[in-house]
C-alpha cells in the first residue's frame, strides 16, 4: 500500500492532512545532493539545486548528463552491478565525487522510490563517520550488552536511551511509546542537566498524524540537522530533451510543490534520506526550542510501536555510519519489545496466571459452568482483578461484589448485545460508550465482558470501580484548527510544551492483556463444558431420530401388511351378503352389515396412519407460496364440494409470502378450515385466515391463525386433541373421521420448523395458531 491510499483510508478529517504530500514534498534537506537516474544508462534526469555548493557548478549543468560525470568508471561499474540486488547490502557506497576540478568523498546512497525511480543520495563523509562505521562492533557492542541484560521493558528503554545519546552526543534521547488512542507518551529519558525533563509526559495522537506514523514504519530512522534549513528545490530535465518513458521523467522543469497549482506526478521520496520536512512539523520543533532531531522506530508486529526520540537544541548532523548503528539498536529493540513487555509487573502476572490456572482447571472439569463460576467467587473476582462480577445464566443474574442494580444491569446486557468482538467487550470508560454508566461509574467505570451464547443469553462480567486519574501532558492536548478563507479546517503547531494536568473522571484502571487472557481462557473452558453437554444432547438427538425413524417404518408396514387381510375381509362380508342374504335372518345380515362398516372404518384408520408415517420419511418440495393465492386455491374447494351451503371464508388483510411446501400447506388450510365448518351447529358458518404482525426474528416465522364460530373445544380436551384417532365425538357425529387431522396437521407444521396451538372456548368457537418460514 502507497502512502496516498493510506492517507485516504484513514478519513483524516484536517484538511491540511490530505493538502500536504509529506511523502513527496518536491524539496530536500540542503546537507546532501540527490538525484534520480535513467536505466541502463545512469543519465540524470533530477537533481538538487545545491549542486554549485557542494560541487561547484548549478544544477542546470548535471541534467541530461550522463553520472560519469561525477565518477570514475570503476564507481560507476559498482552501481551498475548492484541495480538488480538488494540495495541494503551494499549501502552506504563510498563515492569520490569529482566536478569543476573539485574533488569530494560522499557516502552514497541507492535505492528504489515507490514508483521504481532509481535514486541516488549523496553526504559528504566526515571523519567521525568513517571512523564510526570501521568500528561498528565497538559502536554498539555496549548498548548491545546493556539492552541484553535488561530483564523488562522500563531497563530496556533506560538502556537504548543512554546508549543512543552517547553515540550522538544528542542533548536529549526519549523511548516514546504509542497508547492504544495513539496518543504518546516519555517512558524513559537521558539529557542534559540544564534542560527541563520530559519523562512522563504524554503527547496527543494529533502531534504525530496517522500518515506521519506510517512513514516512520516505512523508515527505520529519520534526521533533520537543521530545523532552520532552507529546503532544495528538485530541479528536471526539460521534457523535450528527455529520452526515458517513466512518468515522473515527463514532470515539469520545477518539481515544487504548489498548493494552488499541484503538479501531476511529483517525485515519490518516501524512502529518501534527504526527504524535506513538512512545515508543520519544523515549526512543531521550533516551538519546543529544538534545533535539530533524529528519530528511531520501534516497531511490533509490524505496527508503529514507538520511536526513539532524539533533540538538539542547536543544529547537529550525525554521520550515516553512527546511524546505521542507531538504526541497527532499534531494531534489536524492536525484535525485544515482546518479550520485555511480558516481564512488567512479573511478579504479579506470575500470581495471577497461578490462579487463573487453578480456577479454570476446576470450571473445566464441571458439569454446569454457571454453578462452577459462583462455587469460588472470590477466585472469580481475581481472575482478572476485579471488585464486582455477574454471572448471567439463561438471563438469569447472579451478583458478586460491587456491581451495578439488576434491573440496570440488565439494561447494559441489552446494549452489549450487538458490542462483542470474537465474544470480548472490554473498556475502561465505560460511560463514554454507554452513557447510563455514568449513574454508576462508582462501581463499574471499566467493564470486562465474555459473550459465552448469545442466543441463550449467557455472559459473565466483570466490574471496576471510578479511579480518579491525573496525567501530565507536555502542554494542553487540544487540537488547535484555523478556519482557512474556503472553510477548511487546518491544524496548528502546539506552541506551549509546559506541564499541563488533566484530571480523568469516570475512568477505571486499564485492564491488562494478561487479565483479558485469563478471561479468554476462562470461556474457552465454559465452552467446552457447553460443547460437552451438547455432544450428550446429539447423542439423545441421534438415538430419538434412530428411533423414530424404526416407528415410522414400522407403521408403513405394519399398516401396509394389515390392508391385505382387512381388504380379504371387508370382501368375503360382502359377498356373503351378496349371495346368502336371501338364507340369513335378519339378524344375521345385519351382522354381515356391522362387519362391513367396521372394516370400511380400520381401512379409513389404516390410510391415514399410512399417511401419517409417509410424512415423517419424504422430502419437502419446499418454494416460496404466494399465501393468498394458496388461501383463494382451497376456498374454491369447499365451494364446490359445499354448494350454496351458508359458509363464509374470511381474509381480513394480504397474507405474505412463505417458504414450504405447497400441498402439504394446502392440507393444512383443508383440515382446519374443513374442521372449522365440519364442527358447527350455526346457520351461517364462517372461518377466518389471518396472520399476526409479530415476527420471530431469530427463526424468521411469521404467525398465521384460522378462526371458526363452530362448537368450540372444552378446556380439559386442549392437550389431547392433536394425539392421533383421538375424537372427542361418537363415530357418527358430525360426519365421523378418523381423529387424524389434526395429528397431521401438526406433523405438517412442524416439519416446516413450525409449531401449532389453539385457544378456544366451548360454544363460541376455536382459533388455531401455527408458524411458518417467511
Amino acid at each position: 500500500m502507497n502512502i496516498q491510499s493510506f492517507i485516504s483510508a484513514q478519513n483524516i478529517q484536517s484538511e491540511n492532512y490530505v493538502r500536504e504530500p509529506i511523502h513527496s514534498p518536491g524539496f530536500i534537506q540542503p546537507h546532501g545532493l540527490f538525484l534520480v537516474l535513467s536505466e541502463p544508462d545512469l543519465e540524470i534526469l533530477h537533481i538538487s539545486n545545491n549542486t554549485e555548493n557542494l560541487l561547484g557548478l548549478p544544477a542546470q549543468k548535471y541534467l541530461g548528463q550522463y553520472l560519469s560525470i561525477l565518477l570514475e568508471s570503476g564507481q560507476i561499474a559498482a552501481i551498475e552491478g548492484c541495480l538488480q540486488g538488494n540495495f541494503e547490502n551494499i549501502n552506504p557506497l563510498k563515492l569520490s565525487v569529482s566536478s569543476h576540478g573539485k574533488s569530494c568523498l560522499f557516502n552514497g546512497v541507492i535505492h528504489r522510490s515507490p514508483q521504481n525511480d532509481l535514486i541516488l543520495e549523496l553526504e559528504p563523509c566526515s571523519s567521525e563517520g568513517s571512523h564510526g562505521f570501521s568500528n561498528f562492533y565497538s559502536l554498539t557492542r555496549n548498548a548491545l550488552t546493556q539492552m541484553q541484560q535488561a530483564s523488562n521493558l522500563s531497563e530496556l528503554s533506560a538502556a537504548i536511551v543512554k546508549e543512543v545519546r552517547k553515540m550522538t552526543g544528542f542533548d536529549r534521547v526519549m523511548v516514546y511509546r504509542f497508547d492504544e488512542n495513539s496518543c504518546g507518551e516519555v517512558i524513559a529519558e537521558d539529557k542534559s542537566e540544564e534542560i527541563e525533563p520530559y519523562l512522563g509526559l504524554r503527547y496527543p495522537d494529533f502531534d504525530i498524524p496517522p500518515h506521519a506514523k506510517y512513514l516512520y514504519t516505512l523508515n527505520p530512522l529519520r534526521l533533520i540537522a537543521d530545523v532552520n534549513y532552507q529546503p532544495v528545490i528538485i530541479t528536471s530535465k526539460p521534457q523535450s530533451t528527455s529520452s526515458s518513458s517513466s512518468p515522473t521523467q515527463n514532470s515539469p522543469q520545477s518539481l515544487i510543490p504548489n498548493r494552488q497549482s499541484p503538479i501531476a506526478n511529483p517525485l515519490d521520496l518516501t524512502y529518501s534520506v534527504l526527504r524535506s520536512v513538512s512545515p508543520c512539523h519544523i515549526q512543531y520543533l521550533k516551538n519546543m526550542g529544538v534545533g535539530a532531531s533524529m528519530s528511531i522506530s520501534l516497531v511490533k508486529d509490524r505496527k508503529l510501536w514507538g520511536l526513539v526520540a532524539c533533540h538538539h537544541q542547536t543544529p547537529r548532523f550525525v554521520s550515516y555510519e553512527i546511524r546505521t548503528a542507531c538504526e541497527f539498536l532499534g531494531k534489536v529493540m524492536s525484535l525485544e519489545l515482546a518479550s520485555k513487555e511480558e516481564n512488567e509487573n512479573l511478579e504479579y502476572k506470575l500470581q495471577l496466571k497461578c490462579s487463573q490456572t487453578k480456577f479454570i482447571d476446576t470450571v473445566a472439569q464441571s458439569q454446569d459452568f454457571a454453578e462452577a463460576l459462583l462455587q469460588d467467587r472470590v477466585s472469580l473476582l481475581q481472575l482478572v482483578h476485579a471488585e464486582g462480577a455477574v454471572v448471567c445464566a439463561d438471563g438469569h443474574l447472579t451478583l458478586i461484589g460491587k456491581t451495578p442494580s439488576e434491573a440496570a444491569i440488565h439494561d447494559l446486557i441489552s446494549w452489549l448485545s450487538n458490542k462483542f468482538q470474537n465474544y470480548l467487550f472490554v473498556s475502561d470508560s465505560l460511560s463514554k460508550l454507554y452513557p447510563k454508566a455514568i449513574e454508576f461509574k462508582d462501581v463499574a467505570s471499566g467493564l470486562l465482558a465474555l459473550s459465552i451464547a448469545r442466543i441463550r443469553n449467557n455472559y459473565v462480567l466483570w466490574f471496576r470501580p471510578e479511579r480518579l486519574q491525573y496525567v501530565n501532558w507536555a502542554g494542553n492536548p487540544q487540537q488547535v484548527n484555523t478556519v482557512a478563507p474556503d472553510g477548511s479546517l487546518t491544524l496548528c503547531p502546539r506552541k506551549s510544551f509546559e506541564l499541563w494536568q488533566e484530571q480523568v473522571n469516570g475512568t477505571s484502571l486499564p485492564w491488562q492483556s494478561f487479565e483479558i487472557d485469563g478471561a479468554i481462557e476462562l470461556r474457552s473452558a465454559i465452552v467446552g463444558i457447553v460443547l460437552r453437554k451438547a455432544d450428550e444432547l446429539a447423542a439423545i438427538n441421534l438415538e430419538l431420530e434412530r428411533s423414530n425413524n424404526e416407528l415410522d417404518a414400522f407403521s408403513y408396514i405394519a399398516s401396509h401388511d394389515l390392508k391385505e387381510p382387512l381388504r380379504g375381509i371387508h370382501n368375503y362380508s360382502t359377498f356373503l351378503l351378496e349371495d346368502y342374504a336371501k338364507v340369513l335372518d335378519n339378524e344375521g345380515v345385519s351382522k354381515l352389515e356391522t362387519l362391513v362398516r367396521l372394516t370400511k372404518r380400520m381401512e379409513d384408520l389404516i390410510n391415514s396412519l399410512l399417511h401419517f408415517s409417509r410424512l415423517g420419511r419424504q422430502e419437502l418440495n419446499v418454494g416460496l407460496i404466494d399465501c393468498d393465492e394458496l388461501v383463494q386455491n382451497v376456498s374454491e374447494i369447499f365451494r364446490m364440494s359445499l354448494g350454496n351451503s351458508n359458509i363464509n371464508i374470511r381474509i381480513p388483510k394480504p397474507l405474505p409470502t412463505i417458504w414450504g411446501d405447497r400441498i402439504l400447506l394446502e392440507e393444512v388450510l383443508i383440515n382446519l378450515i374443513g374442521n372449522g365448518f365440519k364442527y358447527n351447529d350455526n346457520l351461517e358458518k364462517w372461518v377466518e385466515i389471518g396472520y399476526l404482525d409479530s415476527i420471530d426474528q431469530q427463526k424468521s416465522l411469521g404467525t398465521f391463525y384460522v378462526k371458526d364460530n363452530g362448537i368450540g373445544i372444552r378446556e380439559k380436551h386442549l392437550e389431547t386433541i392433536f394425539r392421533i384417532f383421538k375424537r372427542l365425538h361418537a363415530p357418527g357425529k358430525y360426519g365421523g373421521g378418523t381423529g387424524a387431522g389434526l395429528t397431521i396437521v401438526k406433523k405438517i407444521i412442524e416439519r416446516h420448523d413450525g409449531k401449532i396451538w389453539v385457544e378456544s372456548t366451548s360454544g363460541q368457537g376455536s382459533t388455531f395458531y401455527f408458524t411458518l418460514p417467511q
